[in-house]
C-alpha cells in the first residue's frame, strides 16, 4: 500500500468515527466564496450529553435551545417534522380544521371558500429529533393550469418539543367575482435551509359564490 492510498484510508476511518463536515459558503469582502466547514452534524442528543457536569454551560445551553423535551431526541442528527393540520380562519365562520393528508369531499375537494372573503391559514406542527433551522412553506395555486398565486413564508428555527408549534399566516382575500369562481389546484410544500422536505402535498380546493352549507 502507497502512501497515497494510506491516506485515503486514515480518512475514511475519521468519517466513519466523527461524521462528515458540514461545509457552508460565505462571502469576504471582495465578494468572492468560500467554503467554510462548520464541523460534523451530531444528534442534539448527544450535544446536550457534552460537557453536562458544567453547571454554567448546562443553563447557556437551556437558554439557547429552551425547554427541550429529550423524549423527542432521536439518535439521528436529522430532524423532523410533522405537520398534523391546517386550519382555515375567516372572521364570522367557525374554524375550518383539516387533518393532514386532507380528506376531499365526493367531488375532490379539500375544502371551499366564499369568494371575496378575508381568511388565514393556521398550521400546527410538531418538531422531533434535533433543531429545525430555517423552516418555511409555500403554497402554489394554479386555476386551469396557470399559476394564479404562490405563497412563502419563513417559519423560523425551532427546538423538539412534544407540544405542537402552531404558526398562523397574514389574512388574506379571496379572488371575487364570476371569473374567480370554480375549481383550484394547489401544491402545499414544507422545507428547511438545508432543502430537506418534510412536505409535500397536492390538492384541490373550490371557490364559490356563498359559504358551504348557506343558502
Amino acid at each position: 500500500m502507497d502512501d497515497n492510498e494510506r491516506e485515503k484510508e486514515n480518512e475514511n476511518e475519521k468519517e466513519k468515527h466523527y461524521g462528515t463536515d458540514v461545509e457552508d459558503e460565505e462571502e469576504d469582502e471582495e465578494g468572492n466564496k468560500r467554503v467554510v466547514v462548520l464541523g460534523p452534524q451530531v444528534p442534539l442528543k448527544e450535544q446536550l450529553e457534552l460537557d453536562k457536569d458544567d453547571e454554567s454551560l448546562r443553563r447557556w445551553k437551556e437558554q439557547l435551545l429552551g425547554q427541550v423535551d429529550t423524549e423527542q431526541l432521536g439518535e439521528t442528527a436529522e430532524p423532523e417534522v410533522k405537520v398534523l393540520d391546517l386550519t382555515i380562519l375567516s372572521p364570522g365562520r367557525p374554524d375550518l380544521i383539516l387533518p393532514i393528508p386532507f380528506q376531499a369531499d365526493e367531488k375532490g375537494y379539500a375544502f371551499a371558500l366564499k369568494d371575496g372573503s378575508p381568511y388565514s391559514f393556521r398550521f400546527s406542527f410538531i418538531v422531533s429529533n434535533n433543531i429545525v433551522s430555517g423552516l418555511k412553506y409555500t403554497n402554489t395555486v394554479w386555476k386551469t393550469g396557470v399559476k394564479v398565486e404562490t405563497q412563502k413564508m419563513m417559519l423560523g428555527t425551532f427546538s423538539p418539543q412534544l407540544e405542537p408549534y402552531v404558526y398562523e399566516g397574514e389574512e388574506e382575500t379571496t379572488p371575487a367575482g364570476i371569473f374567480a369562481r370554480g375549481s383550484y389546484s394547489a401544491k402545499l410544500k414544507f422545507v428547511d435551509d438545508d432543502g430537506k422536505c418534510f412536505l409535500e402535498m397536492s390538492y384541490y380546493f373550490e371557490i364559490r359564490k356563498e359559504w358551504p352549507g348557506t343558502q
